[in-house]
């Protein structure tokens, strides 16, 4: 009999963090190295300046100078140099000091700053990241319904109003239309397009043109099927710049095109029209984002805003608080642990208080050197890779490197009554801009599943949510969530699919143990009913 793993532990903590890796925007964490390493950079920048600003202020003094000198001289030029002091020091300023000018002026002060923003170069984000990043700010536009103001104002929900924070600028959002529309989706493209067109509309100063953004916004929308809508942006854009040579082709084309639309609306008989009219309807409502390769992408989302929720009031008065001794165990018999049920079917249970700050702490100093990109297994190959689906990045921590680790082991041992020595060693997560890891399983085909405890402290976004059951549960900081992911017949429980909800604001970091079946044999006897 191949033994397959029966559980994992989902240790999740919020905290803030810094390194240096690639695929920066995985990691907020990593990110916060970014930080320090701009205000260095500012740092050198005002050297560079008041070293430029000390050699103007030589030249300008010698200017000043000069020019008095020379308005006195100019008066009576022969008087002036009859006077052999006056005459010796004429030679000297030509031959020898507007030569020293000469060296002042050409004087490179920027040396040091250009040689510390090549060293510091090396560890700047590339398109990967601002690509990555851009993608991430629709992919929270989408899941938390915000329009393209409020992002671009700054004003999300949860976003703490004592953090400092500059709005998107015309080219900020120009740059997210260009990223969308290099990806083909006319839909963000058209949505950042007339946000950037919006605020130059109100005055905003830009270097991005007016004729650029109505470019794309024309063709984003004719993509979409307007054609009325793309050719009222092309007029606006040839009012502009009569000369645009691709506007003018489009002019002729969207007008041909209208021109044998109306054609075919007017031979039509009143049953066509109706159907026409109700077809540009439907079109109309199946406007905005393309299906995907998520079946439950709706219901992922609608749960990650907290709708949808699947918990009758009955259900609900079945749920409960308690102090567990997790049947009389010597830890926790004079000191309980504090225990809430979350859900029912599956049974989710969360258990408060479980780290402290203390060892949050202790935790990413461990883990932030290591950590990288979260990958998953690519279910054809079976070769470990990057996802678009999953954004953070991890690191393992072993139980022997720090006594924290270790009492974080027991511990899960104790509550969960599970045998942690057969498991997997103790995984660090940090999430990353919109951090995510879309409806999954924990639970191996072959040899292993998975039992998960949570915890984190997230402003806004980031609950686990069981998109099978309607189920969400919140991040809460040094708490820990628990369920079983396979029945005690050791078949997996697929109402276990879950997944974690995009952070909208805030740092989510989270720690996983997986505990296999080994090990279990008398802690979870195995049944053959596989609703128990």
């Amino acid at each position: 009999m191949e033994l397959r793993g029966v559980c994992c532990v989902l240790l999740t903590c919020l905290f803030y963090t810094s390194s240096a890796d690639k695929d920066f925007f995985t990691s907020i964490g990593q990110m916060t190295d970014l930080l320090y390493t701009e205000k260095d950079l500012v740092t050198s920048l005002k050297d560079y300046i008041r070293a430029e600003e000390d050699k103007l202020e030589q030249v300008k003094k010698w200017a000043e100078k000069l020019d008095v000198l020379s308005a006195t001289a100019t008066q009576d030029p022969e008087g002036f140099l009859g006077h052999p002091v006056n005459a010796f020091k004429l030679m000297k300023r030509l031959n020898t000091e507007w030569g020293e000018l000469e060296s002042l002026v050409l004087k490179d002060m920027s040396d040091g700053f250009i040689s510390n923003l090549t060293i510091q170069r090396q560890y700047f984000p590339n398109d990967d990241d601002q690509t990555g990043a851009a993608k991430a700010l629709m992919r929270l536009q989408d899941t938390y319904r915000l329009d393209t103001h409020t992002i671009s104002s700054g004003e999300l929900p949860g976003t703490n109003k004592d953090v400092a924070m500059s709005p998107m600028t015309v080219e900020d959002c120009f740059e997210l239309g260009k990223i969308a529309y290099s990806d083909a989706d006319y839909y963000h493209t058209e949505l950042w397009m007339e946000q950037a067109l919006k605020q130059l509309d109100g005055g905003e100063e830009s270097t991005v043109d007016m004729v650029t953004i109505l470019d794309y916004l024309s063709y984003s929308i004719y993509q979409q099927g307007e054609l009325e809508r793309a050719l009222d942006y092309t007029k606006r854009l040839l009012k502009l710049d009569s000369a645009h040579q691709r506007a003018n082709g489009n002019l002729k084309y969207f007008e041909y095109q209208l021109a044998k639309q109306n054609k075919v609306e007017a031979e039509e008989g009143q049953k066509e029209k109706e159907k026409r009219e109700r077809e540009k309807r439907e079109a109309s409502d199946k406007k905005g984002r393309p299906a995907d390769y998520l079946p439950e992408r709706r219901k992922y989302e609608q749960l990650c805003r907290g709708e949808g929720i699947k918990m009758t009031p009955r259900r609900q008065s079945r749920m409960f608080c308690r102090y567990s001794d997790n049947n009389h165990h010597p830890l926790y018999v004079l000191g309980p642990v504090k225990q809430e049920d979350e859900w029912d079917r599956p049974r989710i249970i969360r258990y408060h208080d479980i780290l402290s700050n203390s060892e949050i702490e202790k935790v990413k100093e461990l883990a932030k050197p290591r950590l990288r990109r979260a990958t998953i297994s690519n279910p054809i190959t079976g070769v470990l890779e990057t996802a678009h689906y999953r954004i953070s990045k991890s690191a393992w921590l072993t139980s022997y490197e720090d006594p924290v680790v270790d009492k974080i082991n027991q511990r899960i041992e104790d509550i969960t009554g599970l045998n942690v020595k057969t498991a997997e060693e103790l995984q660090v997560a940090n999430y990353g801009v919109g951090g995510q890891y879309e409806p999954h399983f924990d639970f191996g085909r072959v040899n292993k599943a998975s039992l998960s405890i949570l915890m984190s402290d997230v402003p806004s976004g980031g609950a686990t949510v069981f998109t099978d059951v309607g189920a969400a549960v919140w991040p809460k900081k040094g708490s820990a969530v628990f369920w079983y992911n396979l029945f005690a017949s050791g078949e997996g429980d697929y109402s276990t699919r879950h997944a974690a909800c995009p952070v909208l604001v805030g740092n989510k970091w989270v720690s996983n143990k997986w505990m296999h079946e080994r090990g279990q044999e008398f802690r979870r006897r195995c049944t053959l009913n596989e609703s128990e």
